[in-house]
């Protein structure tokens, strides 16, 4: 079979000397065929004209025909190399970010392009492409981190299932019942690996960028998730304050009442024998706002960012919950879920044991939420 004929792909560069050197070219070669038509047309080539004449005029046009072909030939070579002179000086910043962009890596995300000299369309590319690697360096740091704690999390219940089945298989004595408690003891371990699943996937789904964009009202979530977290706070004896109040808002309905079952988890969970939990909604022209204040242990300011972090508590000690619900991530998940949403979080430790909590989604028409690719088509 006939190889096809593979034919060699013109650089930018060239393409931008031709570019440049043909219409200075063609411009040239206009200028210089106007005097030699216009001594053409004064030729004589009357009767009265001699053989003299003629031969005079004939040679002083070759004359020009020949001046002309050098002085063409010399603006070939002249429009050429300017043509690449400018067209070099013109492509250098693309290069330079062209080999930086490639010279960058994984390992390298830490670097960033810079300006490239004027305000120009180079530079606004420089700062999109730095832009990018700045938060490709957050996404794989904080993927490191992640991947090792949820390593760890995940390491630890299935360290113990391990344990329980090889007590009871060594045990000479066993007996049924034995046996059917260590099974329901691995349920129960494997129940917590579950929910902890489920709680990294509900993370991965937060930290992406939104598929839905739906109208809701963030009283209605509310008033849902309370109805379905009172028994809890009662057996807790924990006092829940509600006071809702329609509050319109936009995104995915089921990661929004995620944020608002984990802020509500979070304040009875994490609450004093006796103590209360106050929810609220709220709206204001740009805004709509949900809060849960609760009681409880006093909180420094300054280890109020480990809250935030998956698998920490207060002290940055990694979560141990004696009821293997809590992992550390209900409010990690809430400031995935928020950032998500173009939501602003804020979180306030109360003087006298307690934290409160305030998430404030834009409404639609001020900060509508759009997709990367949308954004970037938009821009375009």
């Amino acid at each position: 079979m006939m190889r096809r004929l593979r034919i060699p792909r013109r650089s930018l560069h060239l393409q931008l000397t031709l570019l440049y050197a043909v219409p200075f070219l063609l411009s040239g070669i206009v200028l210089l065929a106007i005097p030699l038509l216009g001594t053409n047309q004064a030729t004589p080539a009357g009767p009265y004209a001699g053989p003299a004449d003629v031969q005079g005029d004939n040679s002083h046009l070759d004359q020009q025909l020949t001046s002309s072909a050098v002085g063409i030939a010399g603006m070939v070579v002249v429009s050429l190399v300017l043509g690449w002179f400018v067209a070099g000086r013109f492509l250098r910043p693309l290069r330079n970010i062209t080999a930086t962009a490639r010279d960058i890596s994984a390992n390298k995300l830490h670097r960033r392009l810079g300006r490239t000299g004027l305000h120009d369309e180079f530079t606004e590319l420089a700062e999109t492409l730095d832009d990018l690697f700045q938060r490709l360096e957050a996404s794989f740091e904080s993927q490191r981190h992640f991947v090792a704690n949820a390593s760890h999390e995940l390491r630890t219940p299935l360290t113990a299932e391990r344990t329980v089945l090889q007590v009871a298989l060594a045990d000479p004595d066993a007996t049924v019942e034995t046996l059917r408690s260590a099974c329901h003891e691995v349920l129960a371990l494997g129940q917590q690996q579950e929910r902890l699943i489920e709680a990294l996937l509900t993370l991965a789904q937060g930290q992406q960028s939104l598929q839905l964009n739906t109208p809701l009202d963030l009283a209605d979530t509310a008033t849902k998730v309370l109805a379905s977290r009172q028994q809890d706070a009662d057996r807790r004896g924990i006092q829940v304050q509600p006071s809702v109040e329609r509050a319109p808002a936009a995104g995915d309905p089921d990661l929004i009442e995620r944020l608002v079952v984990n802020l509500l988890d979070n304040a009875i969970r994490h609450n004093s024998p006796g103590g209360w939990v106050k929810i609220s909604t709220t709206t204001t022209a740009t805004q709509s706002t949900i809060r849960v204040g609760n009681s409880g242990p006093v909180i420094p300011p300054d280890e109020l960012e480990a809250l935030f972090q998956p698998f920490r508590q207060l002290g940055g000690r990694r979560t141990r919950n004696p009821d293997g619900h809590g992992h550390g991530l209900g409010l990690a998940i809430v400031r995935a879920i928020a950032t998500a949403h173009r939501a602003a979080l804020s979180a306030r430790p109360r003087r006298a044991g307690g934290l409160d909590i305030e998430v404030r989604f834009p409404h639609q028409a001020s900060h509508p939420i759009e997709s990367p690719a949308r954004r970037t088509r938009r821009r375009g």
